[in-house]
């Protein structure tokens, strides 16, 4: 690397996962899922957690290549079976409350070479296999965190045009500048994102709107909200109280969608890195809150596998407002990464609704969230919709509208 003071801005890193993003605990178990390729970081994350009192870091590495090799040579039946031992550790690991950490640093389009249906059957067997992780993060029983590093492929994608050292110092760069980890008090800046972001969350939370209706070139939908909904910004508390911040970087405000009342045509404005795979072109067709038509301009097949998964899959979960004002937008910069790109637009989800998105919904049973239009599923994959000519209005109960984003960014 030779990205000046490198070292020292990823001990700030470091440290801002630990102590701000996912806020370790005395005595906590920690999660840490990490490519193989990011050792220097994993080290420093692992000593800063210890240094604010974790008892244990379990680090889950991954390889892309390895996980390729598997993919494509393991029997179906093998992909479509996970060992007991998979969903013995998960249930262990969440019985401990355990907090999670996962970096992202992979290629967009890593697992390319995978023929999709196969890992079709995989992530359906290892989402069966993880369900009590999935559940506890859903329900922020646990603090988690999402954030991203460079690897020189990803790099790559994102900056064709350097070489490839000089692509990852630029990546690192714009991950250090969106986290405001090269800010010199990143703590204070994060204080003051939240707060931004809880202003927008109280306004819309104040109006209750009973739908919101989106309107661009590409995109002319009507999407319900639930009764009792409730819009989340940049951080919350799990179920022990302690305060965290589950995205790094988070431009946005969300909420769930009543899954019964969903009309229109919606459509992506960013690719979609989904599975080691890219999609691009997403065209959705809604009537009462159902998929009944589904388009993409590359990785359709995928399109449809996902949408295929459960039952959940087949309407969105959740609905998120980004300004275009925002600083990843203003960039200009395509990272091929939903964690960023979806912070450079409006967007929203295929599958699960997060129960923390309804009043009481964290103490619901799957049928009863349901019963409230709130989305069960096993999987939930972002898009992105936003463009600088979407205008949204919040529809009231008596049908009057109130101006909620003009022109991509807020009314």
């Amino acid at each position: 690397m030779t990205l000046p003071n490198f070292d020292e801005k990823l001990d700030k890193y470091a440290k801002l996962i630990t102590q701000n993003g996912v806020n370790v605990q005395p005595g906590q178990t920690i999660i840490l899922y990490i490519s193989v390729n990011q050792l220097k970081l994993a080290r420093k994350i692992v000593d800063q957690a210890y240094q604010l009192g974790a008892n244990e870091v379990v680090v889950e590495w991954n390889d892309s290549e390895i996980t390729k090799g598997f993919l494509n040579h393991a029997s179906e039946d093998r992909l479509q079976n996970q060992p007991a031992y998979v969903s013995q550790k998960a249930d262990q690991l969440m019985e401990k409350k355990a907090s999670r950490i996962s970096v992202l640093s992979g290629a967009p389009d890593e697992l390319k070479d995978v023929d999709s249906k196969r890992l079709s059957m995989y992530q359906k067997s290892l989402g069966e296999a993880w369900k009590s992780v999935r559940k506890s993060t859903q329900n922020n029983d646990i603090s988690w965190l999402v954030v991203g590093a460079a690897d020189q492929e990803w790099a790559k994608k994102v900056f064709p045009d350097l070489s490839s050292e000089a692509a990852e110092d630029k990546l690192w760069e714009e991950i250090f500048k969106t986290t405001r980890v090269d800010q010199d008090d990143p703590e204070l800046a994060w204080d003051k994102q939240i707060s931004t972001l809880n202003e927008k969350a109280d306004w819309l939370n104040k109006h209750q709107f009973k739908a919101l209706k989106y309107k661009s070139a590409k995109t002319d939908i009507t999407i319900g909200l639930p009764k009792n909904h409730l819009w989340e910004a940049a951080g919350t508390n799990d179920i022990s109280g302690n305060f965290f911040v589950p995205n790094m970087p988070t431009e946005e405000v969300f909420t769930s969608a009543d899954n019964r009342n969903i009309n229109g045509v919606i459509s992506s404005t960013l690719p979609l890195s989904y599975s080691g795979s890219l999609i691009e072109g997403i065209q959705l067709t809604f009537k009462d809150g159902k998929i009944i038509d589904s388009k993409a301009d590359t990785g359709e097949e995928i399109l449809k596998d996902l949408i295929e998964t459960d039952a959940g899959t087949h309407s969105l979960g959740e609905i998120s407002l980004v300004p275009q004002k925002s600083p990843i937008a203003e960039s200009g910069i395509i990272f091929y990464n939903t964690l960023f790109d979806e912070n450079a637009s409006d967007h929203v989800a295929i599958g699960a609704a997060y129960p923390f998105n309804i009043q009481g919904g964290t103490k619901m049973s799957d049928e009863e969230l349901g019963e409230h239009g709130m989305n069960v599923s096993q999987t939930h994959v972002d898009f992105m919709v936003g463009s600088d000519d979407m205008n949204i209005d919040g529809i009231l109960e008596d049908g009057s509208a109130v101006p909620v984003m003009r022109n991509g960014n807020w009314a």
